[in-house]
């Protein structure tokens, strides 16, 4: 059988703020705590890193840190998308002038192409960078789906190496896995359906819970993946509810609360992501406690 390049779990990163600015010192400390945690890769600058409101120094700056932070001892795979090819043909460059080990696409937001158009967007990209590409396919942000058969074509070119898949359809990853063939990294992007997802054929999963709680995410996979259901069931059950609690308010905010009452960072996000509520907070101190964190 042919392994995955990534697997396990990969943390989207948060990047945390301090007076308006990235606050460096503390995303180094969110870096080693989650190498310390177990992990077995690291997301920088997704949309759990409010990509969106990072600018584009800001963003290169934040990816050239985590890959020395990390220096070689889990792999990196760096937010690099964007609705314009040709901006993230220039991310996915950087990501891999900087030394990062894959890269993550998501597909084009807001201009909505066809099936053509997303294969035609990752295929320029696999031509002009030379550098692992995992297509970041979250309908729910973006208003398109890549569906399984542009997948199936998309995974004959060298570069486009697998997914990160936040569609919660459990069939669908059948159906990729079998479509795509041995190799295909699968990788979900849900943290709550990640169990199932790793049942249908899945490799591990691109996690936002991991940012709080890094050990019992990383115990939680290393079960999955060795077969070990019984004891996966259990960490599954142990973290569900701060699965849950993380989203209640929009994410980022829920972990960066998480997080500043850890006493690891500040809890600032940037406009338009506001400060978690206090129903929110209440109800992540007690997920927080359920999992073990606190």
């Amino acid at each position: 059988m042919v392994q995955p390049l990534f697997r396990g779990v990969l943390p989207a990163l948060i990047t945390p703020f301090r007076d308006g600015q990235v606050d460096e010192d503390a995303f180094v400390r969110l870096v080693e705590r989650q190498i310390a945690g177990g992990v077995h890769g690291l997301v920088p600058v997704g949309t759990t890193g409010e990509t969106a409101t990072l600018s584009h120094d800001e963003h290169r700056r934040v990816v050239e840190l985590c890959i020395k932070t990390a220096a070689g001892r889990v792999p990196v795979v760096a937010g690099a998308g964007s609705n314009s090819t040709s901006e993230a043909i220039e991310l996915v460059r950087h990501a891999k002038s900087v030394g990062a080990d894959a890269a993550l696409v998501v597909t084009p937001y807001y201009n909505r192409p066809s099936q053509e158009g997303l294969y035609a967007h990752y295929a320029a990209i696999n031509e002009a960078v030379q550098l692992p590409v995992l297509v970041y396919n979250v309908p729910a942000r973006t208003s398109v789906d890549i569906s399984n058969d542009t997948l199936a074509r998309l995974s004959k070119l060298p570069n486009i190496v697998g997914i990160k898949d936040a569609t919660g359809d459990m069939a669908r990853a059948s159906g990729q896995r079998i479509a795509c063939g041995e190799g295909w990294v699968m990788l979900s992007g849900n943290d709550d359906s990640a169990l199932g997802y790793i049942a249908h054929g899945g490799h591990g999963c691109i996690s936002v819970t991991a940012n709080v709680a890094p050990e019992q995410v990383s115990a939680f996979y290393n079960d999955a993946l060795s077969g070990q259901w019984a004891g996966a069931l259990t960490g599954q059950d142990r973290l569900i509810r701060l699965h849950k609690a993380l989203f209640l308010d929009a994410s980022p905010s829920p972990t960066k609360f998480a997080l500043a009452h850890l006493g690891l960072c500040q809890e600032d996000a940037r406009l338009p992501i506001v400060r978690a509520s206090e129903a929110c907070r209440t109800e992540v101190v007690a997920a927080m406690r359920d999992a073990g964190v606190i």
